[in-house]
């Protein structure tokens, strides 16, 4: 590819000026569904890992099923990393069948678990193969809608997440009965659910093309010009709404074409050029891995432990959390894109802290039940499912192209890390000790983090709200060859 060629494309204003449309509906669908396992794979966790303390499935402690959790982050961490950087150098669909396929393996191997350490395998290659998926669909999902309906779009397809959250809880509820299915069997079957819901979804994916920004980067310019064109065919003949405004009225892409970035270059994009957002991108990923990690991954035992409800009965509590999940961002996502990311991510990570930071004083002082603990948590995470979904729509938008799912993975990787392994094993010790005023202060600490987070906001948020992504961050390619 020579190194001085230039080529002039109206790529991304045709993207952003398509009316919605089926097939961004069948688009939506099958990435989306990528939250949908995972949430699956979490509740799930959380869900057994009662269960799974009984002597006739694995035996395990408290600790170790907070640390089964924290390898299946660890696994997160490591498949983030490691498929990020694939995606931005081999495409957005190649990787999109090598996650899924890899995380269909590792979740139907944990269903046939002989002990715990192979458990903490099975669950970090299955940490693995979602981790990877979180690069290359947040890219896609990006790449794909218009930017007027960005931020909303991206947010809804966040929640489903708890979709896969209630689908999970609501298995548990019949799995987990000892009367319906033996405590040796059921908990493997749960697992079996995502494998059989991974392989439909291989399926589905068939039907997404490769993101035409990432084809013209790479100087695939007929291709990339060919899905769009048929992209535009299908679209004005299913359009469901108003186009934005005309590609003619906006000024053409200057790219230099590339094969790869070197790491040396985004190092350089992120720790230098755009700074501010690298630091903005940290703290929002760190506090919203640890307020949601902390908690839900440890939901089962402090029901279990304070409030002595049964583990079969569990998922009862966690179908009504997972609806507030869902319905948060689809209700309130719109305003992301009407009043603004900026003031709506201050207000949803801000609130979210003070109302946990409220709930944990009532927990530890014994004013609430196992239904007030679960509606206290359901009108917490209404909100705060909100400002999860924004960090990750924030750093998947403020970078160039060219290290869009590399920035998604070292983002999401190092906010995990430093907010989110050592959470779940961190709340299991005080969950373990017994006593409601340990696990208070490590509710405060979640409070601040998210707290701290909407300030980092105020001070480096940007105004990416209906603007192009290549208005918001310049590709790389764009600039001098």
């Amino acid at each position: 590819m020579p190194a001085a060629r230039t080529i002039q494309t109206d790529i991304p204003a045709r993207m952003d000026a398509l009316p919605w449309s089926r097939w961004h509906w069948v688009i939506v669908t099958a990435l989306g569904v990528t939250w949908i396992l995972d949430g699956l794979e979490v509740t799930l966790a959380g869900a057994v890992g009662a269960a799974l303390k009984d002597p006739q499935a694995l035996h395990l402690t408290d600790s170790q099923v907070g640390f089964s959790a924290t390898c299946y982050l660890m696994g997160a961490v490591v498949g983030a990393l490691l498929f990020g950087y694939a995606t931005d150098l081999f495409g957005r669909k190649k990787l999109f069948f090598i996650t899924l396929a890899l995380y269909v393996c590792a979740t139907a191997a944990t269903a046939f678990s002989w002990s715990a350490t192979s458990y903490f395998i099975f669950r970090a290659l299955t940490g693995a193969g979602i981790g990877g998926e979180y690069a290359a669909i947040n890219s896609a999902i990006d790449e794909l809608i218009p930017a007027r309906l960005r931020g909303q779009v991206d947010l809804a397809i966040n929640s489903t997440f708890w979709l896969g959250a209630a689908l999970g809880s609501g298995a548990t509820i019949f799995l987990l009965n000892p009367s319906h299915i033996p405590v040796h069997l059921g908990w493997r079957f749960a697992f079996g659910i995502g494998a059989v819901l991974g392989i439909c979804i291989l399926f589905l994916r068939t039907a997404v093309p490769e993101s035409p920004r990432w084809l013209v980067i790479h100087g695939r310019v007929d291709e990339a010009n060919k899905i769009v064109a048929d992209i535009e065919q299908q679209a004005e003949k299913t359009a469901e709404g108003p186009a934005g405004a005309s590609s003619k009225n906006h000024d053409k892409t200057e790219i230099h074409p590339r094969k790869r970035t070197t790491f040396r270059e985004i190092a350089h994009t992120m720790l230098v050029e755009h700074r501010r957002r690298s630091i903005l991108g940290f703290v929002l990923m760190i506090a919203q891995a640890f307020f949601y990690n902390a908690i839900f991954f440890t939901y089962a035992l402090v029901l279990t432990r304070f409030y002595n409800i049964p583990a079969a009965r569990v998922g009862l509590y966690i179908f009504p959390f997972a609806l507030g999940n869902i319905l948060g961002p689809i209700l309130l996502g719109q305003l992301f894109d009407s009043v603004g990311r900026k003031p709506m991510i201050i207000l949803t990570y801000s609130l979210s802290g003070i109302l946990l930071a409220i709930t944990g004083f009532l927990f530890a002082r014994g004013m609430l039940t196992a239904t007030t603990q679960s509606i206290a948590w359901t009108v917490i995470f209404f909100i705060a499912s909100c400002a999860a979904s924004s960090a990750y729509l924030t750093v998947s938008e403020i970078f160039p192209l060219e290290l869009r799912a590399m920035a998604i993975s070292v983002f999401y990787a190092f906010g995990t890390l430093v907010g989110g392994v050592f959470a779940p094993t961190l709340f299991g010790h005080l969950i373990g000790t017994g006593l409601r005023m340990n696990l208070f202060y490590g509710y405060l600490g979640g409070a601040a983090l998210m707290i701290i987070a909407a300030i980092f906001e105020g001070f480096f948020g940007v105004k990416a709200e209906r603007q192009s992504l290549e208005s918001i961050a310049a590709p790389l390619s764009s600039k001098a060859a």
